[in-house]
């Protein structure tokens, strides 16, 4: 009976000590609470997918980032806990076992061995730090993590510690962590990386991997071979991760789609995450081609591109510059903004609205000559004039007359309407009303604005508003399905630049008058690419041009742009690409209303032959054993296509240009006669010489 009431005593006695500890952690809590107020982060901007494009430092200096646990590698979690507190999920903030672990070995060595501080006092000890190490500090630690377990769950003391655990530095954190001596997030680790990040935080500034490798290298060795002698790793995975060195420097923190960030910054300065359309694969592709085109053409020179979703309007990347740092680039002016004349990038829609009207199929011949429209006379970007073309041809080659014909046609007004429409204002001179200029640049507009526009060419004719934010995007009819598919199908027959593979886009290039902006915009099915090359002060620059300039970077920017090429959509009901045979007779030739009329007293001149000139004695070098080289003739005037003929039989080929090639069968005398499409003629009457190589 004695022993039984022994045990009922101690019971009683222990139940009442349980009870009175309990009311005393209840009233320490009253009036002592932990400060659990979530710490400060860094703010963020990020992606589709939540990876960091850019972010700010906290007020006090530090990279500090929130996280939550399905953010980190399990694996990660998994060995920390093993190595740190591996009854972390059993006990109530204290683990007995390992203080008592800890006392003994401390007794045994006279040393500390081992701590015996639990994840949850390690946190105690983060959110109020203390320089001193005493029994009394330790006694502290150890009643905040029993408050901390009474107010936060084991994945919420976790997350928490994994937000404001030391690495090394001015990084706090597992993300700044990873970021930094990674340049990754923390949700994929290697074996050793995450042994080396489950080390640090015990001595971030002795183990610093840049400045202490070999510290680093030993601390993350112990760590490792403490999972082997739990069962958690095998030796041959451990001796892998062994033999990997440690980083040895610091990755920058990302800055990625510089302008499109600060101008979120700047909108909702408060907000602690700003989430964009962006993708950042995609973002990092295009500026990279940015800064390498850049660094080609030269150091005043910029690049700034916008690419869109066509049928969701998310911007994917943003390129406003091609070095946001970049003082002799003006690097911090966001040239996606910057409103530019656009060149002959507006041509598209100026067919596309007259293909609506019925007024021209693809192979409608249209002239290309000298023309007066009202004293307007505009020319063709090489001078030179192609006579009767097909509108195919016409606008593969950006002739210049067939586009301002088709906008007298269709009025520029009406055209400057459906942009309106489409959300996109034309800036125009005041008081200005839209001209015929528009179809070769003569209006303001901005890169975002262009890429909107093409959206429509991507989809169908429907254009839709683009935007890194995500939200409701408002949507227009800018032509309708069958003009919009003719106009795509004839930029898809256009060659890629020089050196550029096919990749099954439509594109079209524009040069500002006095070659001040390079352009070129391109669509597939489903994306569309707008580049700007230029100096951002708006200086000229000899030799730029949109197909030269911009439409390389704009295959390259596609191609490292890491997305898959989405077929251009099939031909609508009604839409057929005839021959000119089967068009209708009022569509084989295009005649607008008051042709006779625009150019009265302007007579086309007969075509004169200028080189070889009339009577001259040409000497034409050979090689042993080879024929003479071919002679270049040139002629001015006159209606393309030509045909030359010499002594009388023709030579080979229909020309369109006003230079040929002849290749003639020996020396003497010849008659060189060349016949326009209106059937005049001119003639000239040469000798050719030949020097006869030495043997």
């Amino acid at each position: 009976m004695s022993h039984l009431r022994h045990l009922l005593l101690a019971l009683a006695t222990t139940a009442v000590l349980g009870t009175a500890a309990m009311a005393g952690l209840d009233a320490l809590d009253r009036v002592y609470p932990p400060p659990l107020e979530p710490p400060a982060t860094s703010t963020e901007v990020v992606d589709r997918d939540g990876a960091l494009l850019r972010a700010l430092a906290t007020p006090e200096g530090a990279w500090r980032f929130r996280v939550t646990l399905d953010e980190v590698d399990p694996h990660f979690v998994d060995m920390l806990i093993a190595y740190e507190d591996r009854r972390f999920r059993r006990h109530v903030g204290i683990d007995p076992a390992a203080l008592a672990r800890a006392a003994t070995q401390f007794i045994t060595n006279g040393r500390i061995v081992s701590g015996g501080s639990t994840i949850t006092m390690q946190l105690a000890r983060l959110i109020e730090p203390r320089k001193e190490r005493s029994l009394t500090a330790k006694l502290r630690q150890m009643l905040r993590a029993l408050q901390i377990e009474r107010r936060l769950s084991k994945d919420e003391i976790l997350e928490r510690y994994l937000t404001l655990a030391p690495y090394g530095g001015n990084l706090e954190g597992i993300r700044a962590a990873t970021l930094a001596w990674f340049g990754k997030d923390p949700k994929r680790l290697g074996v050793g990386e995450a042994a080396l990040l489950v080390s640090l935080p015990q001595l971030p500034e002795r183990r610093r991997p840049d400045r202490h490798p070999q510290a680093a290298e030993a601390a993350r060795d112990r760590v490792l071979a403490r999972m082997i002698t739990a069962g958690r790793l095998e030796e041959r995975e451990a001796e892998r991760a062994r033999d990997a060195s440690v980083p040895a420097r610091r990755h920058d923190m990302p800055f990625l789609a510089a302008h499109a960030a600060e101008r979120a910054l700047a909108e909702n300065p408060g907000l602690p995450r700003h989430e964009l359309t962006i993708s950042r694969r995609v973002q990092e592709g295009l500026e990279a081609v940015a800064r390498e085109t850049a660094a080609r053409l030269g150091s005043r020179l910029s690049v700034a591109m916008v690419m869109a979703d066509a049928q969701t309007g998310d911007i994917l990347a943003e390129v406003g510059s091609a070095g946001f740092f970049d003082g002799a680039r003006a690097g911090w002016v966001d040239m996606t903004r910057a409103v530019r004349s656009p060149g002959s990038t507006l041509k598209p829609f100026i067919y596309g609205l007259a293909f609506e009207e019925g007024l021209v199929a693809q192979e409608t011949i249209i002239e290309d000559r000298p023309s007066n429209f009202g004293g307007y006379r505009p020319r063709n970007f090489d001078l030179e004039y192609q006579g009767d073309v097909s509108v195919r041809t016409a606008l593969q080659m950006s002739l210049n007359v067939p586009a301002v014909r088709l906008l007298d046609a269709v009025g520029p007004t009406r055209l400057a309407a459906r942009f309106r429409r489409a959300g996109v204002t034309l800036a125009l001179p005041r008081d200005e009303a839209p001209g015929l200029a528009i179809a070769l640049g003569g209006a303001g507009l901005t890169l975002r604005d262009l890429v909107r526009l093409y959206t429509g060419l991507a989809n169908r004719g429907e254009t839709i508003a683009i935007s890194n934010v995500a939200g409701e995007r408002e949507t227009a009819a800018i032509l309708d399905r069958r003009a919009t598919w003719q106009v795509a199908d004839m930029l898809s027959g256009i060659a890629p630049p020089e050196g550029a593979g096919a990749r099954g886009i439509a594109y079209k290039t524009g040069t500002s008058y006095g070659y001040r902006d390079a352009w070129s915009v391109g669509f597939d099915g489903r994306h569309v690419l707008g580049v700007w090359v230029g100096r951002p002060d708006g200086a000229a620059v000899p030799g730029l041009s949109g197909y030269a300039s911009a439409a390389p970077v704009l295959f390259k920017a596609f191609e490292r742009s890491g997305l898959p090429v989405t077929p251009l959509p099939r031909a609508p009901a009604g839409a057929l690409r005839m021959a000119r045979a089967d068009l209708p007779m009022m569509q084989r030739r295009f005649s607008a209303p008051g042709d006779a009329l625009r150019q009265p007293g302007v007579a086309e001149p007969a075509p004169q032959i200028v080189f070889p000139p009339q009577g001259a004695r040409v000497e034409l070098a050979s090689g042993a054993g080879s024929a003479a080289m071919p002679l270049v003739l040139k002629l001015q005037g006159g209606r393309a296509p030509f045909r030359w003929l010499a002594n009388g039989r023709p030579v080979e080929g229909l020309w369109r240009r006003r230079t040929a090639n002849w290749q003639p069968d020996g020396a003497g005398f010849s008659t060189l006669t060349v016949i326009d499409a209106a059937g005049r003629t001119a003639s000239v009457k040469v000798f050719i010489e030949q020097d006869t190589p030495t043997p």
